[in-house]
């Protein structure tokens, strides 16, 4: 079918699998998805630190970060937060297809969201469910959002006035509350290991 914007999709002379064989690794994405406070942005961010110390090349995709550039356009309404996870699926696609090992960091609160971008991604995307009681994200609240929230100052605020659904059949759930980050990275870990992805 014809795409009616006149837009063709083009392929280079030099495929994902020589981009991936060069990496000695496969792309894909890691999608942390968890409440503000669950531990989703340290997790990931020493997932990294491990990874590049072993001499992947990986990337985090972290939720404030996008917002500040690629989503700074948008806000924190149901529709906005749709796109929000859309454009960070998309994006995600591209790394991957550079053989990148693409760990994300997004509330991503609606299990329709991060369908669409498990759909967008195919294989390449591993849903790890980052799960704190909300008493324990409150406690913890490094950037004092839930007590803005608290006070009426966010509205539409996850875990509080707004919705989280947590995923139903995670591909690894990470009890940050009774479990060290030593032992979630290693988790994580072993699970890129076991699907293969830190092999040429």
């Amino acid at each position: 079918m014809t795409d009616p914007r006149n837009l063709t999709r083009h392929a280079g002379s030099v495929s994902r699998r020589d981009r991936e064989r060069l990496l000695g690794q496969r792309g894909a994405v890691v999608w942390f998805t968890g409440l503000s406070g669950s531990g989703k942005s340290t997790v990931a961010h020493a997932l990294e630190a491990r990874l590049a110390a072993a001499g992947r090349l990986t990337y985090v995709l972290d939720g404030d970060n996008v917002r500040h550039g690629l989503c700074k356009d948008l806000g924190f309404s149901p529709a906005d937060r749709s796109e929000n996870i859309r454009r960070v699926g998309e994006v995600a696609a591209l790394l991957v297809d550079a053989g990148v090992l693409v760990l994300t960091s997004f509330i991503s609160p609606y299990r329709r969201d991060r369908a669409q971008a498990r759909a967008i991604l195919g294989a390449d995307f591993v849903e790890v469910f980052v799960d704190a009681p909300l008493e324990v994200c409150e406690a913890r609240d490094p950037k004092g959002l839930y007590r803005r929230a608290r006070s009426g100052a966010i509205p539409e605020f996850t875990g509080v006035t707004a919705p989280y659904e947590p995923p139903e059949h995670p591909d690894l759930h990470l009890r940050t509350a009774t479990r060290s980050l030593a032992d979630c990275v290693a988790a994580a870990h072993d699970l890129l290991a076991a699907r293969g992805l830190l092999a040429p």
